[in-house]
């Protein structure tokens, strides 16, 4: 374990509300990192992503840049949009 992996471990096991946060940031990070892909995948700017998706280019930058906590229903319709379906898992 690194020493970061090592300081976050301690600061989760002293506030769950630091906790809780890192998890959050970690799914708005999971988010960007699957939209990205997607995007890429299909070789589009995120201005074209938006047109396809009829969502505006500020949002998808927004969701890539991890300023955004997207909703399920944003990310369905994104998926829907591209001939995708959203898939949820708990790990």
């Amino acid at each position: 374990m690194s020493a970061i992996d090592e300081l976050i471990q301690e600061e989760c096991e002293k506030s769950a509300e630091f906790a809780a946060e890192f998890r959050r940031e970690g799914e708005r990070l999971d988010a960007a990192v699957a939209l990205i892909g997607l995007r890429e995948e299909f070789g589009m700017t995120q201005r074209q992503l938006a047109a396809a998706t009829g969502k505006t280019q500020s949002t998808i930058a927004r969701i890539e840049n991890g300023n955004m906590n997207p909703s399920v229903k944003l990310l369905g319709e994104i998926a829907v949009a591209l001939g995708r379906r959203l898939e949820y898992r708990f790990v």
